[in-house]
């Protein structure tokens, strides 16, 4: 028989036994539809979350911290979340720290090294007459930032200036717009007050002092380290020496003048001896390299628990096909006394198996997709919205749509191949003597 002729007899067998082989299909798209679920919202949430850190981190920059725990957590502080995070000087269980004034000696380290720059944060508050929220207030060198951070360190309204007064500060857009809902509590031009609260004195004192808002940025995005942030309050770093009563900083952010894997090794190691390894050098090429190795772990797991479920299909796709093949003991019988070959006969119930799994797999990525934008627009709404950060965009790449069809037809094949085996193996006389 013709290919054609196989595959069409598969479908008629198929066809008269329609509800048997809609549950069989829907083993299959169900397993299908997990996987392309969870592999769109896990790729398309790496996309965001790259995409928005490649947007917060300058790739020719280096983050120095104090203490050998790092940026991404531990005792040099910051964490991952719009900058630094905020909360106090960084330091180290050593009792090493860092100094704005050092900045001149890593100039001095190595002609890779472009400028240096400090950065002091804390957590405070911004209010005007109708507003009240919590900030991180960043001192940082205005003129400096912006050429390390030139693609987001950009004002929406008003202007950045390069040599700022003492008075002058840039706010994040969700400083002056929480919401992003049109509600604006203040703009450019106007005057707020900056409150920390000092608890280096008992009682705590609170700071206070009354600046000039001279530029809110454009939207940023989610997040990103080091770099600007939607949340972030910028003031000059010799007014944040004096509000905050300290020459310590949080860290310094090294410009290179290369993005080359050697310039950056070569630069990160001259930084940790010079410091004698009480400081943490994180480049923004290792933690995008970090992020990615992360998101590929957790697509393989996400991977694995939904094929298991599609596996659980591959089960019942043999279950039902051995019951078919029972079924049609006697019909298989006939077609072998008329002169079918056997291999004829196992290529009919492996065309069914094919036919099967194709449908399974069309449906379950058509569902899978739907199921991950719903998941998404929900998040979007919910755990990543509104207050703050980001939506996430599913994302069907090809080799995840070419892999569920494979893998949706290959299970389907694959528990087949008994039955269909059992199938051509069947001898004519005791076939058709079957009842």
């Amino acid at each position: 028989m013709k290919t054609i002729d196989i595959f069409g007899y598969s479908f008629s067998a198929i066809k008269l036994r329609k509800l048997r082989a809609a549950l069989t299909t829907l083993g299959v798209i169900i397993g299908i539809t997990a996987i392309v679920a969870l592999l769109s919202i896990t790729q398309g949430l790496q996309a965001t979350i790259t995409n928005q850190l490649q947007q917060g981190l300058s790739t020719n920059s280096l983050i120095v911290t104090a203490g050998s725990s790092g940026i991404l957590g531990g005792a040099g502080g910051g964490g991952v979340g719009g900058g630094l995070g905020g909360g106090g000087a960084a330091s180290s269980n050593s009792g090493f720290k860092l100094y704005v004034n050092y900045t001149s000696e890593i100039d001095a380290l190595s002609p890779d090294i472009e400028t240096s720059f400090a950065v002091i944060s804390r957590s405070g508050y911004i209010q005007t007459d109708n507003l009240n929220r919590t900030v991180t207030i960043y001192g940082v060198d205005f003129n400096q930032y912006s050429q390390a951070y030139s693609t987001t360190f950009i004002a929406a309204s008003g202007t950045i200036p390069t040599n700022p007064d003492e008075n002058d500060t840039v706010v994040g857009t969700r400083v002056n717009q929480p919401g992003q809902n049109g509600t604006i509590y203040f703009s450019a031009g106007d005057d707020i007050n900056i409150l920390w609260i000092n608890a280096t004195t008992l009682p705590p004192v609170n700071e206070t002092y009354t600046p000039h808002v001279s530029a809110v940025l454009q939207k940023v995005g989610g997040f990103g380290i080091g770099g600007p942030s939607d949340t972030g309050v910028y003031i000059p770093i010799n007014k944040a020496e004096s509000f905050f009563g300290t020459d310590e900083c949080d860290m310094i952010i090294v410009k290179l003048k290369s993005t080359d894997n050697a310039t950056i090794t070569n630069v990160s190691k001259a930084i940790t001896d010079h410091f004698s390894n009480q400081v943490s050098v994180v480049s923004s090429t290792a933690v995008l390299s970090l992020l990615t190795s992360v998101f590929s772990t957790i697509q393989l797991f996400l991977g694995g628990i939904a094929a298991i479920s599609l596996l659980v299909a591959g089960i019942g796709i043999m279950n039902i096909m051995i019951v078919s093949l029972i079924e049609r003991t006697r019909e298989i019988g006939i077609l072998k006394a008329l002169g079918m070959k056997s291999r004829t006969v196992l290529t009919i119930f492996l065309g069914e198996s094919v036919i099967i799994g194709l449908i399974g797999a069309i449906v379950g990525i058509i569902l899978g997709w739907i199921l991950a934008n719903v998941t998404a627009r929900v998040l979007g709404s919910g755990v990543f919205g509104g207050g703050g950060g980001f939506r996430i965009t599913p994302l069907l790449t090809p080799e995840v749509l070419l892999g569920a069809l494979a893998f949706g037809v290959g299970v389907s094949v694959i528990f087949a191949l008994y039955p269909a085996w059992r199938a051509s193996k069947l001898k004519p006389v005791e076939a058709l003597r079957y009842e």
